[in-house]
């Protein structure tokens, strides 16, 4: 083989190499979890009006005054709008619920989502951020490094910053037939979370129960339905956010703005 051809075949190998590692890297992109629809109007026929705010931000009002806000990000490859039934029983519950769309439904590609969200509401006086599997990890990687929540809240997800000596409150919630969690790094990550965080287990639920998709692959089978899953999870949200006295409990750096 001539030194021309070499040039030529390993032009041509490369080409096919970038060509392979953008095709695959497309089609992890874009292959996600949709939004159960039909699921979730069987389950919930009537549901709560909703806010959108530009094409990436949803909000779910209660009645009422709204004194307390959640911002939420979705899992990974989940279509955002899979958490409405849960952010609609929060809301029915009295907490403002902000569901914020990921590019690519991918949280790492949107950590700071939550940036300047407190200015659409400035009535609110405790903020509280979380968010499913990945999106639970990114949010406390938000809250972390820019302060402005009193707690946070994860569903089948733990920390990767130490938490444990912030003000934070914390609430866990995980499915005891999860598949898909990592419950030897989620065991671990106990040592970066405050010493008094509020873990709740919901028997029989799995991963992908916290929203409307389909089932996760890999995940375990659920023994209740996606309904009573989200029924629980509000349950357990709600008690979390709106157990708290109503003088407020946050520092200064919480009072601040999350804007930067």
């Amino acid at each position: 083989m001539s030194v021309k051809q070499k040039r030529i075949l390993i032009i041509c190998t490369v080409i096919t190499t970038v060509i392979a590692v953008v095709a695959g890297v497309a089609v992890y992109l874009f292959d996600y979890y949709p939004a159960d629809t039909e699921a979730m109007n069987e389950a919930y026929p009537s549901y709560r009006a909703v806010m959108a705010y530009g094409d990436s931000i949803r909000a779910y009002e209660p009645s009422g005054e709204i004194k307390y806000g959640l911002i939420f990000y979705p899992g990974a490859k989940v279509e955002f709008t899979a958490y409405e039934p849960l952010m609609n029983r929060l809301a029915d519950k009295g907490v403002l619920c902000l569901l914020v769309k990921m590019p690519c439904n991918l949280a790492i590609l949107g950590k700071n989502a939550a940036y300047g969200l407190n200015i659409i509401y400035p009535e609110v006086e405790h903020w509280y951020i979380g968010g499913h599997s990945l999106g639970g990890a990114m949010a406390a990687d938000f809250a972390y490094e820019h302060g402005g929540f009193e707690g946070l809240v994860f569903l089948a997800a733990y920390p990767s910053k130490n938490l444990s000596e912030t003000d934070m409150r914390v609430l866990s919630v995980y499915g005891s037939n999860d598949g898909v969690m990592n419950k030897n790094k989620y065991e671990k990550s106990k040592a970066k979370m405050p010493s008094d965080f509020t873990e709740q287990v919901i028997e029989g639920g799995n991963h992908s129960g916290f929203g409307f998709y389909g089932e996760q692959f890999g995940d375990g089978d659920a023994q209740i339905s996606n309904a009573e899953q989200t029924n629980i999870t509000a349950n357990y949200i709600a008690d979390f956010i709106l157990g708290i006295n109503t003088e407020s409990t946050a520092s200064a750096e919480t009072e601040e703005s999350f804007e930067s």
